[in-house]
């Protein structure tokens, strides 16, 4: 076929009139102030360094996303909301009282850091942040199951799912993701919740507390070896944890394969009432954190199969957090990519 057929060919009518509908559907919901249903919640806190020393959790992280989502016309559509501080009740159903006193009692008061473990080390602002982080995740909890959002990313450091119920670690203090598990579980009754953790590091923090959780499904993905070396070694009594150890060099047909054979249908037998993911985009191929080899694309992909099993039986809510990433530029990407798929499948109020 030559270049002036294909030019005569006629569009179709009902798929020309689609496109015009969404593109004035658009710019009249802005103009009369409607907000997207794709919550970004954060907090000035979660921008501040934490430490003294070179490491790689930066506040560049978080700003790096942000900037790129700017730069397109994802950030429009989002609704910003300030995340509230968690509050001691709140934490108190994920990690011990001993625990969550002996991080206030560690934290310096004229300045400089504390080293928890060996990557790991708690600066004065790094406890605030970290309660506002898990605040970002309860407040993402109320927002989509009272219908103030369909899903939301929250944009927080520090991350969380390495975080014990009793002791930090692998750069977290909080798990955030577990504090709004637990959130939804006291204050809405939930019964099936699903946790999906693509970080290139295992979840041991998340995997500790639900361990002999049945209510909890944690599908996990990870490069092993690497740390904190555990995901082949699950003992806890929970049989709805599942742990996929990936090896180095793995990419997107692994990963892919992966998600097809054994995730999707896991989930959908499950039926989860709501799915929280631990968002860490390390996994990527640029990332030289681990040595799995994703690209931006796949975790539009991923994205996209979770919300479908969100759509069919958990009403679309999903509230993902933020994990790893630390290559600015390739996490603002791959979250770019996570984002614009959330945002596709909430829509606009």
């Amino acid at each position: 076929m030559i270049a002036s057929d294909f030019l005569r060919r006629p569009v179709p009518v009902g798929k020309m009139l689609r496109t015009y509908l969404r593109f004035f559907k658009r710019r009249f919901f802005r103009s009369i102030g409607y907000k997207g249903r794709t919550a970004w919640i954060s907090s000035p806190h979660c921008r501040v360094a934490f430490t003294t020393v070179p490491h790689p959790e930066q506040p560049e992280r978080i700003a790096a996303i942000e900037q790129l989502l700017h730069q397109s016309h994802l950030w429009a559509r989002l609704q910003k909301i300030d995340a509230p501080e968690v509050s001691d009740v709140q934490l108190a159903r994920v990690h011990s009282l001993r625990y969550l006193a002996d991080l206030e009692n560690r934290v310096p008061q004229q300045g400089g850091t504390v080293k928890i473990d060996e990557d790991t080390y708690l600066g004065r602002d790094t406890l605030a942040a970290a309660r506002h982080a898990a605040g970002a995740v309860v407040h993402a909890v109320d927002m989509v199951m009272r219908k103030h959002a369909k899903n939301a990313f929250c944009a927080v450091r520090p991350p969380g799912h390495h975080a014990a119920a009793d002791h930090a670690s692998g750069f977290c203090f909080i798990n955030n993701t577990a504090v709004g598990v637990m959130h939804a579980i006291a204050e809405y009754r939930l019964q099936r919740i699903a946790v999906i953790d693509f970080d290139v590091h295992h979840g041991d923090g998340t995997e500790n507390i639900f361990a002999n959780d049945p209510r909890v499904m944690l599908i996990s993905s990870f490069e092993s070896p690497l740390y904190p070396f555990t995901g082949t070694d699950y003992r806890g009594s929970n049989p709805n944890v599942f742990n996929f150890p990936l090896k180095a060099g793995d990419g997107s047909a692994v990963f892919r394969h992966l998600v097809r054979a054994q995730w999707l249908p896991k989930l959908a037998s499950f039926r989860p009432q709501i799915i929280f993911l631990s968002a860490g985009f390390d996994a990527h191929s640029e990332d030289d954190i681990g040595h799995l080899c994703l690209n931006d694309a796949d975790f539009g992909w991923l994205t996209r199969k979770i919300v479908l099993i969100a759509d069919r039986h958990a009403q679309g809510r999903i509230v993902s957090v933020l994990e790893g990433g630390y290559n600015p530029e390739a996490l603002s990407r791959a979250a770019k990519a996570h984002i614009g798929a959330l945002i596709r499948a909430g829509g606009w109020f």
